[in-house]
């Protein structure tokens, strides 16, 4: 079975699975290594190893990550993956009904302040990553004059964007080119707003 480029979340308890700080955070951990175990993981987010295999079994247990081939000869070893290449939570699949919509609500929430605390780290990091990567960071804002259509036309076309960049970075990745090459998050918002 081919793996899933995409996969959209639809129904309220993969939501809430991964709706959950520790999950999230498993979640995003095993998309940036690909591949690792509840060992690794537990060493990332500093939480006992029985925790994070919990989880990553609820996590399993919607279809959000799998097990992975092994990548040492420790048969004891459980390695995990992510089941996609990426998730998308929209909000027009969670409109039709109060629970769905507060649900989906909270775990916008939940995910625009784990992203925000990934910048303030950087943040107070920014001194030990060097005046390269300082520079190459980039912190815009842009204040547009759209319709609902454009907007979303930007977002794909970012988005295509980003993958593109993440496609190139894996590749150069894969055939030995990691010199200076670091994992970068790349957090984009657009929203209405008025004044």
């Amino acid at each position: 079975m081919a793996r899933e480029e995409n996969r959209p979340i639809t129904d309220l308890g993969t939501l809430k699975a991964l709706a959950h700080p520790l999950r999230m955070q498993l979640y995003r951990g095993l998309c940036v290594a690909r591949t690792a175990t509840a060992s690794q993981l537990a060493d990332q987010v500093d939480e006992a190893v029985s925790l994070v295999s919990y989880h990553l079994r609820k996590l399993a247990e919607h279809g959000l990550v799998e097990e992975a081939e092994p990548q040492s000869a420790d048969g004891r070893e459980r390695w995990w993956q992510p089941a996609s290449d990426s998730v998308s939570i929209r909000d027009e699949n969670f409109r039709d009904a109060p629970e769905r919509a507060a649900a989906h609500l909270a775990a916008t929430r939940l995910f625009h302040e784990q992203r925000a605390d990934m910048y303030r780290r950087y943040l107070d990091e920014r001194p030990t990553w060097g005046p390269e990567w300082n520079s190459a960071a980039p912190d815009n804002e842009s204040l547009l004059r759209l319709t609902p259509a454009e907007l979303a036309e930007l977002g794909e076309e970012l988005l295509a964007l980003a993958k593109k960049y993440d496609e190139k970075g894996r590749a150069a990745d894969a055939a030995g080119d990691t010199e200076g090459r670091e994992n970068v998050a790349l957090h984009v918002y657009g929203f209405p707003f008025r004044v």
